[in-house]
């Protein structure tokens, strides 16, 4: 049998919490049921100043009853694109242990056309949402007038 040893290095371990704390009364949450909603709710935190001159990827957190947790902001990038890392995604939706999620960024070109990259971005993303029980619900890319929702164009 192996003879335990003591070593210090194991006892030298971060520890981790996970915390969610909302200020927010769960009646006075808004509540999304179509594209045109979250557009609105995720337009209302987007720095106005921002929108036509960087690229941010922000996501939309929901309760089960598609009450809104939060919006994290997850980056900001330069004027052709930013970073969406799933790990960072998922890690902000499981502290929140939000039901489901709407992805969104903006382009500050105007061009409301979704690239190859936020295509395969959103496969990626409802596929490893599938396998955490955590709904993509849609992807919206959004400019200073508008909107588009790969959810209503049948691209989710």
């Amino acid at each position: 049998m192996e003879k335990l040893t003591k070593n210090p290095s194991f006892s030298k371990v971060a520890e981790i919490k996970l915390t969610y704390r909302s200020k927010v009364k769960p009646s006075e949450r808004p509540q999304v049921t179509s594209s045109t909603d979250s557009y609105h709710v995720l337009k209302q935190s987007w720095d106005t100043g921002k929108i036509e001159f960087v690229e941010q990827f922000k996501v939309m957190l929901l309760n089960r009853a598609n009450r809104v947790l939060g919006i994290y902001e997850l980056s900001t990038g330069g004027v052709a694109g930013t970073v969406a890392d799933p790990k960072l995604i998922f890690a902000a939706a499981l502290k929140a242990c939000a039901s489901s999620i709407v992805l969104c960024h903006n382009h500050p070109s105007g061009n409301l056309k979704p690239s190859q990259a936020d295509l395969q971005l959103t496969k990626k993303m409802k596929s490893g949402g599938e396998l955490l029980d955590i709904a993509v619900l849609d992807h919206i890319i959004i400019t200073s007038e508008s909107y588009y929702s790969l959810a209503d164009e049948g691209l989710l």
